[in-house]
């Protein structure tokens, strides 16, 4: 045996991937993990499950009380009333502006507070720190909130008050200020060797590098905007303006057959309260869940790099 085959041997014995002995510990460790997750996951997606069966089952089937794995006799004909009533397009129309305005704005105000108070530079940076972080914990409440939003700002019945008085969430703030902070500031010196003001800075740098952090953001507060109903029940008296969760609260509340009473359509379809209730729930939610699959990838790298300096 040569020098050359005794060192291939070390090295491939070398290499060998090592097994770390698991007691029977941990083996009852990892399976009592494993079932109390399953058991977690099935106590999560059974309600959304029983709402989905129930809006696709037959008025008789539905009255019916128990579990509901599977419909026993299949009707689409909440969603077909659903589909043909105004109301609920309405509240589509409202939601949707609701959302594009309401995240444009959050996301604007986000970003430039957050790129002020990342500069160490910034007189009184840690007083405005400070106050900022304060109305987590102290706020004016909700009358005097009332009178600024209706009587000082005159923004009743208006999209703005449905925005704006929840457009800038501190914590968003504090995540994207210590995301800017972990960026090389290198990259600034440069740009503005180069010529740069601080917006081109902002817009041309700074943004592109951030892309993941924005993207977890975002995708906060469009589910908060889609969300939105207290506001919408403040300040919104106009039903012409009334956004999806105020339309869907009415249908499971009330009369539904009334609330979604779509002219001759509605005589002929088999339908019950239960199922249109399931059914407004199932388009309230549907849409919003289709989001979360494009933007999931960028929760981790976007939340964590964004906590790690204070």
């Amino acid at each position: 045996m040569n020098a050359s085959n005794v060192k291939d041997g070390y090295i491939k014995k070398k290499m060998r991937p090592s097994h770390v002995y698991e007691g029977r510990g941990e083996w009852l460790f990892q399976g009592t993990l494993i079932f109390i997750m399953v058991v977690l996951s099935i106590t999560f997606l059974y309600p959304y499950w029983h709402v989905l069966v129930t809006s696709l089952t037959s008025p008789d089937a539905a009255e019916g009380s128990g579990f509901k794995l599977w419909p026993k006799v299949f009707s689409f004909d909440s969603y077909i009333q659903m589909f043909n009533t105004k109301t609920l397009w309405t509240g589509y129309k409202n939601t949707l502006i609701v959302v594009v305005m309401g995240w444009a704005v959050s996301i604007s105000l986000n970003i430039l507070g957050a790129y002020a108070l990342s500069k160490k530079t910034l007189p009184l940076r840690g007083t405005f720190t400070g106050i900022i972080i304060l109305t987590m914990f102290a706020q004016g409440g909700m009358i005097p909130t009332y009178l600024v939003v209706t009587k000082t700002l005159g923004m009743k019945n208006t999209y703005w008050a449905v925005i704006l008085p929840q457009c800038v969430s501190v914590s968003h703030l504090v995540i994207m200020r210590n995301y800017f902070m972990n960026l090389p500031q290198e990259l600034e010196e440069a740009s503005i060797i180069d010529g740069a003001n601080s917006f081109q800075v902002l817009i041309k740098v700074i943004l592109p590098l951030s892309m993941p952090m924005i993207a977890t953001i975002s995708l906060w507060v469009i589910v908060s905007n889609w969300n939105a109903y207290f506001n919408c029940l403040l300040y919104i008296t106009d039903a012409s303006k009334y956004v999806l969760q105020i339309i869907m609260r009415r249908i499971i509340q009330t009369d539904s057959k009334e609330m979604t009473y779509a002219g001759e359509i509605a005589d002929r379809l088999e339908t019950d309260t239960v199922t249109l209730r399931a059914a407004s729930i199932m388009l309230a939610t549907i849409p919003i869940i289709c989001v979360y699959p494009f933007l999931q990838k960028y929760f981790v790298k976007g939340v964590l790099i964004g906590s790690l300096k204070g």
